[in-house]
């Protein structure tokens, strides 16, 4: 078996995936794996015969691909979280160096090598891109996925007790930007309005007019040149606290709720598939053009206010409403394909993946040597970028949400594969010489520090309840830790917004970090 196994890396490769998921979807008391179940079960294989390692360029393909897909999912938010929350941003990303520190110096009074040093930092933080770019940075030395393997487990289990913590106080009210989506009908009292398109900008944008019901019945859909009098129903779409703004500014609820009359008026959900519309924002779609408006956009799990600066990715589906008769003229101009989102964009993701990979090749000197941002780093940053654009011209670098996914989810599991396939030989030498206790020591000490960080940072920003959960799970960059508060909040939406807050942050910050440590090994 284990020499059918050893001439044929393919069939190694899909063992390992096909034993690793089977264990990572095991679950006790709310716990799993995961994907990380793949590198446990690699190890065990390398582990029982030192000749089944897969090649080491496959795990470099997994890693690319990953790292690329998961700046290209994370690249708005991330900037957007930049210009919104720098501060608190700032305080992550400076106690997430902070550990490293710490790594760095408890390493060398303990006798630990940097190269396990540094994949014992990502196993503490569960960082497997950080375990790739430090396994890159040493051209696929075992050390690091030495230290990661030991401490992985501990790491996680430590922060599902910080996200229990997180979870015990009352849960407060929803924030502004956390809260679900909710839609009111207003009957007009207020006399002098301004045109609906003022009183959006007056929201700061962020709510949306669906239609409007005259005195005389007549309905038709809101355009922001629109002036409502008084004794007219409009609706409006938006989070709790600023529809409730809204609604006492133009007059009163109304005891009726006219979205329920479909006669004139209606509205679908459509999926944009049209890839010539993928990166416009809603105001570019025009349309008004067909009488029609966007209100919602559900992106992955997230809905959205359809404001105009709203940019469009493939695979959004879209909530409009229209002239009943429009209806599917809308429909065809967006798309509305289930085929369509599915798809990849061949030439975009071709383009920047090469991008990323020749980013990553370039050496930046530091001190007496050199360092590069390698396979993780690389189409990391690009993918950053490329995400936040969205397009190009002609060329779309953004993903679908569904294509998106796969390629992480299939990135990540041939890298672990390989990584863990060259290194249990090594993993099972720590543990008979005795390493494997010192390196269990410092991973609990920078989970430790990242804990008591996270505890401080509630404090100062008065962090609690669902959103802070999310918080910690997006620091630990942990999906194990995500699925957790989740489930004990039932899937409250703070949860979401607290770990997007903050991934795409935390995730380039140890990455940057685990590079620095291994560079150390390099000396």
């Amino acid at each position: 078996m284990a020499e059918t196994l050893a001439e044929n890396p393919l069939l190694l490769l899909f063992a390992c995936l096909a034993v690793g998921s089977a264990l990572g979807a095991i679950r006790l008391h709310g716990f799993s794996l995961g994907p990380a179940a793949v590198l446990f079960t690699a190890l065990a294989f390398s582990a029982w015969d030192d000749r089944l390692e897969l090649p080491h360029e496959l795990g470099s393909l997994g890693l690319a691909i990953f790292a690329y897909c998961v700046g290209v999912a994370g690249g708005p938010s991330f900037f957007g979280a930049l210009r919104h929350h720098l501060t608190t941003i700032a305080t992550v990303v400076g106690g997430l160096a902070g550990c490293g520190v710490v790594t760095h110096v408890v390493a060398g009074w303990l006798g630990i090598p940097p190269g396990v040093a540094a994949g014992t930092y990502a196993g503490a933080l569960t960082n497997t891109p950080a375990l790739a770019a430090a396994t890159d940075q040493l051209s696929g030395r075992s050390g690091p996925t030495v230290g990661y393997s030991v401490t992985y487990v501990g790491g996680v289990v430590l922060m599902l007790g910080v996200a229990a913590w997180a979870l015990r106080s009352p849960n407060p009210a929803p924030d502004d930007d956390a809260a679900p989506l909710v839609s009111r009908t207003i009957r007009v009292t207020a006399e002098g309005l301004p045109t609906l398109g003022t009183l959006t900008d007056a929201s700061s944008s962020r709510v949306v007019f669906s239609r409007v019901r005259h005195r005389d019945d007549a309905e038709e859909v809101a355009r922001d040149d629109m002036v409502v009098m008084p004794g007219d129903l409009v609706t409006t779409v938006g989070r709790e606290q600023d529809v409730d703004a809204v609604v006492q500014r133009m007059g009163n609820p109304a005891e009726v709720e006219i979205t329920l009359d479909r006669r004139m008026v209606d509205m679908r959900r459509v999926a944009l598939s049209n890839r010539k519309l993928s990166g416009l924002t809603v105001e570019q779609l025009d349309l008004a053009r067909f009488g029609a408006r966007a209100t919602r956009v559900r992106r992955g799990d997230v809905d959205l206010v359809a404001t105009r600066g709203t940019r469009l990715h493939l695979g959004d589906r879209i909530r409009i409403i229209a002239p009943r008769h429009r209806i599917p003229e809308v429909s065809q101009f967006l798309g509305d394909s289930e085929r369509g989102p599915g798809d990849l964009n061949p030439l975009g993701l071709s383009l920047g993946m090469a991008a990323g990979i020749l980013l990553g090749l370039v050496a930046i000197p530091i001190g007496g040597g050199e360092l590069s941002l390698g396979l993780a780093a690389g189409p990391l940053v690009v993918g950053l970028l490329v995400g936040r654009l969205a397009r190009t011209g002609p060329i779309v670098w953004s993903l679908p949400y569904t294509a998106s996914h796969l390629l992480q989810q299939l990135g990540i599991l041939i890298f672990l594969a390989a990584a863990g396939s060259r290194s249990g030989g090594d993993l099972v030498a720590a543990i008979e010489g005795g390493q494997a206790p010192k390196i269990a020591l410092l991973g609990i000490i920078v989970t430790a520090m990242a804990c008591l960080m996270l505890v401080a940072i509630s404090k100062i920003f008065r962090m609690q309840g669902p959103h802070l959960a999310g918080f910690v799970a997006g620091t630990q960059t942990q999906p194990a830790v995500l699925a957790f508060a989740q489930e004990r909040t039932g899937n409250d939406n703070r949860v979401a917004m607290g770990y997007a807050l903050v991934f795409p942050a935390a995730m380039v910050a140890k990455i940057v970090v685990a590079i620095i440590l291994a560079g150390f090994a390099l000396k």
